[in-house]
């Protein structure tokens, strides 16, 4: 096993890789002012940001689903790595070598599984690709790119690569790299053969997938010659760094142009997606062997921002097979917040095949929004039946009505249902209007899941409500509106995110100035970090330590969320200074003063009748200390501390 990374090295990947440049390679961060980013959270699916990114803090927090941490936590979360892989990736990307405690340094084959994988393939893409540029026997495969219209430029841009027909070329390749069997196997690239593994990819034209970090993942392999028994299209199967569902083709590419023209182009190929980036349309991604799906949504969304005004345009074949892919991706429709188009050729080409045809103004004049997809999948519902009887108009309405119900504007609704009543033929287009909108109304009582069946065939009135589940809480409940919690969480803000302003007064008070029990226990984690002191002298350190100090997970994630919180600033305070650290730390002070006279004074009362003359008169003297305390709190401020 390896040794335990030298704690001065993960301090120093950690100050090297900043939290906001390894997050927005996953989603799309806007400014959530004082300093802070907001996104889609990640690792919840929620409709408005409530994920925050603090780049001076270096540390992320979700105040939806209470996920948060550092640089290193988010990445080991969202790529599901251990915290030594974690460590070694950023690593690997700050150029730092890490320095392993046991066993001095670390050589490659003890490094963790899934950098082992994501190692290999990178190993593998650069091969390939050596071997289409320079090897003999890819000329077959560099006149299949060229009779396409990439050349040599093309292929490297998107690492296009060739497999030798030879059983196990790329094998004993990988293994002279240190790569073991298992590891081959494991990673997809070989297969079990009769005398050991083998190459799973020979004799094809290679796509390498890469992930929305960029690292490659797996391949998507073409078939070039008729002797070649295996299907058109061969992928890698799934691993434990490849889920087909979990990726699309491009979107290392084009996940920053998607974010910021909040568009999103979905075609069908690998070379579709060259000839639409090649044309000028960089926003354009495709789905690696399986149909568009909810995965597939989670990172546009997160790209996309849930912003009202984005489109995605997706591209299909005319043929019935393309027909059907559209039809599929519009079940999803109602996930996106974007807009949703299809664009489909007059001829029914495809994008690569439309740009050797016509070029690339043709490609990006294709993908140019022309039919919202709800209303390709009216027109493909109503052709499907007899609208010359009542019957077939009938039948139309009550498969149509559901789609028209799920448009998301609603005055674009209202318009839709009288054009699918003069679509069906339909004369009393009020019935039709009304028709629709009781379904919309049923979808939304049920929580956006639409119309229960029995509802949608008989238009039945009666129907149970029900919402979607709320997500528990955790820990106790806060009441934020409470002065008392509320100013004992303004402190505790200030304590992490700015303890230059109360160190060090604030390392003098106690965990019972604290009511809130959550609040409690950060302060004591405070503490145990070695206290505000210690967070002005090393600010980045400081929340990883008071994180680390933290009993449970729950104390972790408020801390977390106490450090990337706003400070709520009062009406007429017109920033965060001393002053205002001051009022904070001497408001929590005489409330705790004041709840100590409170029981001092009970505790006098109960003496007066019956009690010890000396305790008594040492309690009158400790009540008249506190008032004293009191009055010059309130007379002097933080001075008086």
């Amino acid at each position: 096993m390896a040794g335990r990374i030298n704690d001065e090295d993960v301090k120093a990947v950690r100050d090297a890789v900043p939290i906001d440049a390894v997050v927005s390679e996953y989603l799309q961060l806007r400014n959530a002012g004082g300093g802070n980013l907001k996104g889609l959270c990640p690792f919840h699916d929620e409709k408005s940001p409530s994920f925050q990114v603090s780049p001076s803090k270096g540390f992320f927090h979700c105040f939806g689903c209470q996920e948060g941490g550092d640089t290193i936590t988010f990445v080991m979360k969202i790529d599901h790595l251990t915290f030594s892989e974690a460590v070694e990736r950023l690593a690997g990307q700050a150029g730092i070598t890490l320095r392993y405690e046991e066993g001095g340094y670390n050589p490659s084959h003890q490094r963790g599984e899934r950098i082992r994988l994501v190692e290999a393939h990178k190993i593998a893409a650069q091969w390939y690709a050596e071997q289409l540029a320079t090897g003999p026997e890819a000329e077959t495969g560099r006149a299949f790119l060229a009779d396409r219209g990439f050349d040599q430029a093309a292929a490297e841009h998107f690492g296009v690569g060739y497999s030798p027909q030879g059983w196990d070329h790329l094998t004993r390749y990988l293994r002279g790299k240190g790569f073991s069997d298992k590891e081959l196997l494991l990673s997809g690239l070989s297969q079990e053969g009769r005398r050991g593994p083998i190459d799973r990819f020979r004799g094809r034209l290679m796509w390498p997938i890469r992930d929305i970090g960029g690292d490659v993942v797996g391949f998507g392999a073409r078939k070039l010659y008729e002797a070649d028994n295996g299907p058109k299209y061969l992928n890698t199967p799934e691993t434990a760094i490849y889920k087909k569902s979990q990726v699309l083709y491009g979107i290392d590419l084009a996940k920053k142009d998607i974010a910021k023209a909040s568009r999103a182009v979905v075609v069908e190929g690998y070379t579709d997606v060259m000839a639409c980036h090649l044309a000028g349309v960089t926003t354009a991604i495709a789905t690696c062997g399986t149909a568009f799906g909810g995965d597939h949504i989670k990172i546009l969304r997160r790209l996309l921002m849930d912003n009202g005004s984005a489109r995605v345009i997706f591209t299909f074949d005319g043929d019935a097979a393309g027909q059907k892919a559209a039809l599929r991706a519009f079940e999803d429709d109602q996930k996106f917040a974007a807009e949703t188009y299809i664009a489909i050729a007059p001829d029914g080409m495809d994008p690569c095949d439309l740009r050797l045809a016509k070029g690339d103004d043709a490609v990006a004049d294709l993908v140019e929004p022309r039919t919202p997809l709800f209303e390709f999948a009216l027109r493909q519902i109503v052709s499907r039946y007899d609208l010359d009887t009542p019957a077939g108009r009938a039948a139309a309405l009550d498969e149509a009505a559901p789609v028209v119900a799920r448009i998301k504007n609603s005055g674009a609704q209202h318009e839709v249902a009288v054009q699918l009543a003069g679509m069906l033929g339909i004369l009393d287009t009020q019935f039709v209007v009304k028709r629709i909108a009781q379904l919309a109304r049923w979808a939304r009582d049920r929580g956006g899941k639409g119309p229960a069946p029995d509802q949608r065939r008989r238009g039945d009135a009666v129907h149970q409500q029900s919402g979607p589940a709320r997500p528990t809480p955790r820990g106790p409940a806060l009441n934020l509106r409470n002065p008392v919690f509320a100013t004992e969480r303004e402190l505790l803000k200030l304590a992490l995110q700015r303890p230059e302003l109360v160190s060090p007064a604030f390392d003098a008070y106690g965990v019972d100035e604290f009511t809130a029990p959550p609040y409690a226990a950060v302060r004591e984690a405070i503490m145990e970090a070695g206290g505000a002191e210690f967070g002005v002298q090393d600010p980045q350190d400081y929340l990883v330590r008071v994180r680390e100090a933290a009993p449970d997970d729950a104390v972790r994630a408020m801390v977390t969320e106490l450090a990337v919180e706003a400070i709520m600033l009062h009406r007429g305070v017109k920033g965060v200074d001393e002053v205002y650290a001051g009022a904070q730390l001497v408001t929590v002070r005489r409330r705790a003063v004041e709840r100590r006279i409170r029981d001092i004074t009970g505790r006098l009362t109960r003496l007066s009748t019956h009690g010890d003359p000396a305790e008594l008169a040492a309690v009158q003297n400790e009540l008249w200390v506190l008032q004293q305390y009191d009055q010059n709190l309130r007379e002097h401020g933080a001075a008086a501390l």
